[in-house]
């Protein structure tokens, strides 16, 4: 199964637009709870409200030696419907490329990865002749900083729509999609519009100040679909105690369920 089917599959199951983030940072987590056994309790408590999990690699590298095992025991605690999209943002020449694109999907298992197009078509190439998995361009992203060179002018347009146009047009095997945050509305909207059929993964929301239902509304496609929605801390830490499962089930659902009333259709 590709990953656009896959990805379809759950978000059509579960109802779901919500990619929770895996993000875990230990002084965060409850007394006595490891970031193994964290994570595979969020995976289990929030499995049928949402169509993605996304880990983030910096927070298991930071773990220093086991953080590799416990990044790939998460990703198979994930059912296998579901997909992962391993957020990395990888880049880099060709060979090297090809390293990271075999440890990203055949060594640790993840459906989809996020990439950085800034040194070009060779650097993603490795990652896109893996057809079936996904491939997440950084195209007009989240943080502050992002307009320093996002928004420059290229060829008569922002480079964040040139990096789209490009993504179209190297999308042969119908598995490109953009990273699009929530917090730049009016350009989620614009490339939307542009590229009504490639998947969109959403960050920015909650913590990061982005609106929920401008997400919702300008990155869905016609059909309400391919929207990747993705939300971390407000699911992860919703309570830092005991009751820290029930917790971040209830904020995913509270998401989940907020999302589909802003849905299209």
């Amino acid at each position: 199964m590709n990953f656009l089917s896959k990805l379809t599959g759950a978000s059509r199951h579960n109802r779901s637009l919500l990619c929770v983030g895996l993000d875990p940072e230990p002084e965060k987590l409850p007394p006595g709870v490891g970031v193994l056994e964290f994570c595979r309790s969020i995976i289990e408590s929030t499995y049928d409200l949402v169509c993605a999990y996304k880990p983030n690699a910096a927070f298991f590298e930071a773990l220093g030696a086991e953080g590799w095992g416990t990044l790939k025991a998460t990703i198979e605690a994930v059912p296998k419907n579901i997909p992962v999209i391993l957020d990395a943002k990888r880049g880099d020449i060709g060979n090297t490329a090809r390293a990271y694109a075999r440890a990203t999907f055949e060594e640790l298992g993840a459906s989809a990865v996020t990439v950085n197009p800034y040194m070009g078509y060779d650097s993603l190439e490795p990652f896109i002749e893996y057809k079936n998995k996904g491939i997440f361009v950084l195209c007009r992203t989240s943080n502050p900083g992002s307009a320093d060179f996002q928004s420059l002018e290229c060829g008569g347009e922002p480079l964040y729509r040139s990096v789209a146009r490009r993504v179209g047009e190297w999308n042969h095997h119908g598995n490109l999609g953009l990273v699009v945050g929530a917090t730049q509305p009016e350009e989620l909207k614009a490339i939307r519009e542009a590229h009504p059929f490639l998947p969109i993964l959403i960050p920015g929301v909650g913590a990061q100040g982005g609106s929920l239902e401008l997400a919702v509304r300008y990155g869905t496609d016609a059909a309400g679909e391919l929207a990747i929605i993705s939300s971390s801390r407000q699911i992860l830490y919703a309570s830092s105690g005991a009751d820290y499962v029930a917790a971040a089930r209830r904020a995913a659902q509270a998401l989940r369920d907020e999302m589909n009333r802003y849905r299209p259709v």
